[in-house]
C-alpha cells in the first residue's frame, strides 16, 4: 500500500447504504405495514357493506307460460343485432323476472333484461326505480340525498363503482352510505361506506397503483420492493461485518482447520 494511502473502509460504505435506504423504504414499509393492520382487525362483509344489506329473500319460479330461451336468443338477435350472444340469466327487478342477456354487438358488451313471460324487452332502470331498488337492498337506508347517473366518461380507474357494469346508477344516502347499481339490469353491484374508502385508500398504498388501485405489477412497487429486500440484505451483510463474535468464531473455526 502506498504511504500515507487509505485504506478502503466497506463497513462505512454498507452502514451508509443501510442507514439512508432504510430512512427512504422505511416509509413504505410503516404504510404497508398499517395497511396490513388494518386488513387483518376488520371484518370484510363490513367492507363490503354486507352488514347493511336487506335480508329478505326471494323465491324464483317460472310463471305458467314462460317464453322460451331459443326465443329470447332470437329477440336479442333480431331486436339489437347481436352477433353473439354471451350468457344468459334469470334476474329479478322490482317483483318482476326477466331474462338477462348478455350479448355483443359491433365490439361492444351490452345486457338487455326480456319479459320470462312473454319476451318483451323491458326498458333501462329509470332514476325513480334506481332509487327504489337501493332502498330495497339496504336493512335501514333512510331517505336518499343525491342520485348520479354513471358512464364510461365519468367513472375513472379508481371509482368505487370500478370494473363494474356501466351504465349505472349511484343513489347516495346519508352516513356517507352509497348503493350502486347496474342502468341496464337493475342488480346492485356494490355498496360503498367510509370503511370501505379507507380500505381503498390503504390498498392503493399497498399496491402503489395511485390510480387504478389494483395493479400489483407495476414498476413503482416492483421498485420498492427490489429496494426493500436490498436493504435487509445490507442489514444482515453490516451484521456479518460488525460482529466480533462472528469474527471471533472464524477465527477459531480457522485455527481448528
Amino acid at each position: 500500500m502506498a504511504n500515507g494511502a487509505k485504506r478502503f473502509n466497506y463497513k462505512h460504505y454498507i452502514r451508509r447504504a443501510h442507514r439512508y435506504l432504510g430512512v427512504f423504504i422505511g416509509i413504505q414499509f410503516i404504510l404497508w405495514t398499517l395497511g396490513g393492520l388494518y386488513f387483518s382487525w376488520t371484518d370484510l362483509d363490513e367492507i363490503h357493506g354486507d352488514h347493511l344489506r336487506s335480508n329478505s329473500q326471494k323465491q324464483f319460479s317460472l310463471p305458467a307460460r314462460s317464453a322460451a330461451p331459443v326465443e329470447i336468443v332470437n329477440a336479442v338477435q333480431a331486436t339489437f343485432g347481436a352477433t353473439r350472444i354471451e350468457k344468459m340469466y334469470f334476474v329479478e327487478l322490482l317483483g318482476s323476472y326477466f331474462y338477462a342477456v348478455e350479448y355483443v354487438m359491433d365490439g361492444r358488451r351490452s345486457t338487455v333484461l326480456l319479459s320470462v313471460e312473454d319476451g318483451s324487452v323491458r326498458p333501462a332502470v329509470s332514476s325513480a326505480e334506481a332509487v327504489r331498488i337501493a332502498k330495497d337492498a339496504l336493512a335501514d337506508a333512510g331517505e336518499p340525498i343525491d342520485l348520479i347517473h354513471l358512464t364510461a366518461d365519468n367513472v375513472g380507474r379508481h371509482h368505487e363503482y370500478r370494473e363494474k357494469p356501466l351504465p349505472g346508477w349511484a343513489v347516495n344516502f346519508e352516513n356517507d352510505v352509497t348503493v350502486y347499481l347496474s342502468a341496464e339490469t337493475g342488480q346492485v353491484g356494490a355498496i360503498r361506506t367510509d370503511k370501505w374508502r379507507i380500505f381503498d385508500f390503504l390498498w392503493m398504498l399497498h399496491t402503489m397503483d395511485f390510480e387504478g388501485r389494483d395493479n400489483i405489477n407495476n414498476y413503482v412497487l416492483r421498485g420498492f420492493s427490489i429496494l426493500g429486500i436490498v436493504t435487509v440484505l445490507s442489514g444482515f451483510t453490516l451484521f456479518i461485518v460488525s460482529s466480533r463474535s462472528l469474527r471471533k468464531a472464524l477465527r477459531i473455526i480457522n485455527k481448528r482447520a
